[in-house]
């Protein structure tokens, strides 16, 4: 967008009108967080406005609308207002994710988790049910994968498969396609590297992708943690939700931790981000480490 200076000429009309409609109305992005936090528990404050503006801007371009204003009327239209409204909380979200994020989770997996459930799972004879909530573009549910492959690998456990849910199809979409750059599979370690990626042919910049079976072990599915409830066929063993519940105030915190407790098998665990507590929340969840929960009770 050209700005005017001493040397250059003034603005035309259109450019000036560009302009002044280049932003949200303080009226109009109060409604907009309200109808965010109300549809998918996400709080948005002032701070997040010129991060906002920048995101939708590509859905004006692709909508044709030539203000936000005309964009807000255009994702309220009954007969648009589904396929739109998916792409509106598209670009909203924010999908930060890296493979291997928080080790420490990984290793009590490993070394204390697994080893006191194997026997239980093989004496139920039934798999691993794992849930990756919020997994952004699958890396974390890859991550779980790799390293669920080598403790059946080693007898640990019996088997396992794994769901990865996010409200964002976009993010659904690379998660199902598997495919990374060379960047982000830096964290895994090469052993890994070798025996769980594909690395692309005849490009000047590598990709990598999961390999087929370990594809296979990952679900994909589409899923509003703002649901009434959330429609799993069977109670997991295991629930990775990290670095999620952070953008929710504490009422809506209850909300999904409860609906989580409801989803865990008793004995099952939930694993929260770093930054994350479950103090002063009515879970029915025990700490056992930090960051590291276990249902410990039927209703």
């Amino acid at each position: 967008m050209r700005i005017a200076t001493a040397e250059s000429p003034p603005l035309s009309v259109a450019e000036l009108n560009i302009q002044l409609s280049d932003r949200i109305a303080p009226s109009d992005y109060k409604r907009l967080m309200n109808v965010v936090y109300e549809s998918c528990g996400i709080q948005l404050n002032d701070s997040k406005k010129l991060m906002v503006e920048t995101r939708l801007r590509k859905r004006l371009r692709a909508t044709g609308a030539r203000t936000f204003r005309e964009y807000w009327n255009l994702l309220n239209e009954d007969e648009k207002r589904e396929g739109e409204w998916i792409r509106f909380i598209n670009a909203i979200t924010t999908n930060k994710t890296d493979f291997f994020r928080e080790p420490v989770h990984f290793d009590y997996l490993v070394k204390r988790l697994l080893p006191d459930l194997g026997p239980r799972l093989k004496a139920e004879r039934r798999p691993l049910l794992v849930w990756s909530a919020g997994c952004s573009s699958g890396k974390e549910a890859y991550t779980l994968a790799m390293v669920l492959s080598e403790c059946q690998s080693a007898g640990t456990i019996p088997g396992f498969s794994i769901l990865g849910t996010d409200i964002s199809s976009d993010v659904l979409k690379q998660g199902r396609r598997a495919v990374y750059q060379e960047a982000d599979i830096e964290p895994i370690p090469e052993p890994l590297r070798k025996k769980y990626l594909l690395r692309s042919r005849g490009q000047t910049t590598p990709t990598f992708r999961m390999m087929p079976e370990i594809r296979a072990l990952v679900t994909f599915e589409r899923l509003n943690f703002m649901d009434e409830s959330y429609a799993v066929a069977e109670p997991f063993d295991i629930i990775f939700c990290r670095n999620v519940i952070i953008y929710f105030d504490r009422a809506t915190q209850q909300q999904v931790v409860s609906r989580f407790w409801a989803c865990l098998r008793n004995g099952g665990y939930l694993f929260t981000g770093h930054s994350e507590t479950l103090n002063g929340l009515a879970t029915g969840l025990s700490n056992v480490a930090p960051t590291i929960y276990q249902k410990r009770h039927a209703a």
